[in-house]
Formats: structure tokens, sequence, C-alpha cells
């Protein structure tokens, strides 16, 4: 891994963030449960009677200072599990099930009691920030906001303090960047301005949704390291969502898997890629390349994520494992070995 960017100031020093610097190693001690999400289903209504339900019963948790990496492919569900974490379902969507936050269900708020906890508690980093950050406002004056709305500053304070967040995440010429609008940055500077405004208000939980994924490889190792020293100086908890399982051996202390809406395997890092026993985990993982190893084409999983039926393992028609039982019965997530949870019929416990 290539470091962030040289020799940045500690985060410890930025005012902003002093108080939150309690350390990964304490929060590691504790390992006091900070997100509980339990049954969490997110639907959207359709034409006919029925709805469509994107994440299906979904249950997790993340200690503090823990990294959770949601991995999966395009369309499983991820992004719609964090938009629902955050209260940004779009259009009708309806979310149900519970998503505890340090001790309190977030499904129960009012939306001003999400307008106060979305930025200051819990923030994001969005897939693509050209399209999440304000076109018509420069950069410093949008991180210079969530400090005015969550921290009661200035205007002219909460600038300084974004041209300090600015230096931290390694933006050269801080000050001149503060000032430019986000068309104006590359894209890896976007993505380290959406991380410094993320951080702004040092929250206990930062969701990252794919925030490597339209970048080139040499950036996306600096953005990876940039995140685990923010980590490691704030002592915040980590939601990273990506589809690429080896980005997240990287970061993640625990991985889940998810498939069609459904989390299908659930465990450790090392669980995961010493011992994966879901046949889509094994799969994701076949399809990474070994340089050690000479093969004339890659590893593919047949198929493509559709939901042919209710029925079932939605994994089925594209398993190789499969018999008409798995066709027909719905698996549960189950306990198999510590901390190693699957659902599939084929895994015994």
């Amino acid at each position: 891994m290539l470091p962030a960017s040289g020799n940045l100031p500690s985060l410890a020093n930025i005012p902003s963030l002093q108080s939150a610097n309690t350390g990964g190693t304490v929060a590691a001690a504790t390992k006091k449960t900070l997100l509980m999400v339990k049954d969490l289903y997110v639907s959207f209504p359709t034409k006919g009677a029925e709805k469509a339900t994107v994440v299906n019963g979904l249950s997790y948790e993340i200690s503090e200072g823990e990294t959770l990496g949601v991995v999966g492919e395009s369309g499983c569900g991820k992004t719609m599990t964090s938009l629902s974490l955050m209260g940004l379902v779009p259009g009708r969507g309806e979310v149900t099930g519970e998503i505890n936050f340090n001790g309190r269900n977030l499904l129960e708020q009012t939306e001003k009691q999400w307008r106060e906890v979305r930025g200051r508690d819990l923030a994001m980093i969005f897939q693509e920030p050209m399209s999440a950050m304000n076109p018509v406002m420069t950069v410093g004056q949008q991180i210079a906001e969530v400090l005015q709305v969550h921290e009661g500053l200035s205007k002219r304070s909460g600038v300084d303090r974004a041209v300090e967040l600015l230096t931290a995440v390694g933006i050269p010429s801080p000050l001149r960047r503060a000032r430019d609008y986000p068309h104006q940055l590359s894209g890896g500077m976007r993505q380290r301005a959406m991380i410094a405004m993320a951080l702004a208000c040092r929250p206990k939980l930062l969701v990252a949704d794919e925030p490597t994924t339209a970048l080139d490889v040499t950036i996306q190792a600096q953005i990876l390291d940039l995140i685990l020293e923010l980590q490691e100086d704030t002592g915040m908890a980590v939601q990273f969502i990506t589809h690429n399982l080896a980005v997240v051996s990287e970061l993640a202390h625990r991985i889940l898997v998810m498939y069609a809406g459904r989390g299908v395997e659930y465990a450790t890092s090392e669980q995961i890629f010493d011992n994966p026993l879901h046949p889509y985990t094994r799969g994701l993982i076949e399809t990474l390349p070994d340089p050690d190893k000479k093969v004339e084409r890659l590893h593919v999983i047949q198929g493509s994520l559709r939901v042919q039926s209710r029925q079932g393992c939605r994994f089925a028609p594209r398993c190789t494992l499969a018999t008409d039982e798995c066709r027909v019965i719905e698996p549960p997530m189950l306990e198999v070995e510590p901390n190693h949870y699957v659902a599939c019929l084929k895994v015994a416990p």
C-alpha cells in the first residue's frame, strides 16, 4: 500500500477531531456494539400489486472502532443498505426492521432528528462525489456548512476549519482548493474532499460506499490508506461497501457477503478468506487473480444476478451445488462455527 500523502499533520491536532481521538486499540478492546441492524427490509412500489424488495431481512452489527466490509455484485442491495442507515432511501421507498445506533432505533426518528444525527454522528462517503457535492458551492463552503449546522461555527471559522481538514486529507494547496468548485478538482481530490466533509464533525460511524471504484489503482491505494489513518486517529467505526474482495481484505475486521438483497455469509475477515463456506463467497474469491498461478482464463461465476423466483435460495440458479431442495427452501442464516454465519442448505451447522 502506498502512503496516503507523505507527512500529513495528525488529525488529532485538528480541533474538530481532538475529542474523538480515542484510538483504535481502545475501541477494539471494549468491543461495544455501536450499530445493530436487525431484519432490515427496503422495498419500493411497482405497477403491480407486489412491492419490489431490494433488501430482504438483513441483519448485522458493527462494534466501536471496527470496520465491516460489505461485498457483493452490483445490484445486490449494498448501496440501498447504506442509504437506509442515513435515512436517505429515495422516492417512495419503505424501510422496516431495526437500525439501532448507539442504543437508539433510527427508524423511529422524526425528520428533524435525522438531520441532527446525519453528518454529525453518522457520515457517508458517496460512490461518486461529483454528483454528491453541490456544483454551485465551493468545496470550502460545503465543508463549512456541515460545521455551521452541527457545531454552530461562524461562516469564517467554518471555512478556516475546512482548510485544516483539506490539509489533513492530503489535498495540496488547500486554501486555493477550498475556493474551487467540485468540477475544478480531479477525481482523487474530490474523493478526499468528500472524506474531509464526512469527518468534519468526528462521526462515530463512517459509511463508505465504494469510495475507490472510479479511481486509478494508485489513488485507490492512497484513499484506502487514508481511511485507515483516519480511523486510527479518531477511533470511528467504518462500514465499507464494495464489490471488490481484494480491497476489503485490506480494511475489514469482519465481512458481510450479500446476494440479491440478503446476507449469505457473515464472519471475520480471516474466516472468509481462509475458510469460505457459501458457494457464492467461494466464487467471488476464485475470481481474484493469483500472480503465482498462470491460467488461460480467470474464473467467472456463471449467469447473472436476477431474482427469478421468490422461493428457495436466490443463488440456486447459478450454484453448481444446488438441488431441488435449494430451489424450494429458503436457507436461514445459521452459525456454523464461532462467529461464522452462513445461509446455505449444503453447509451443516
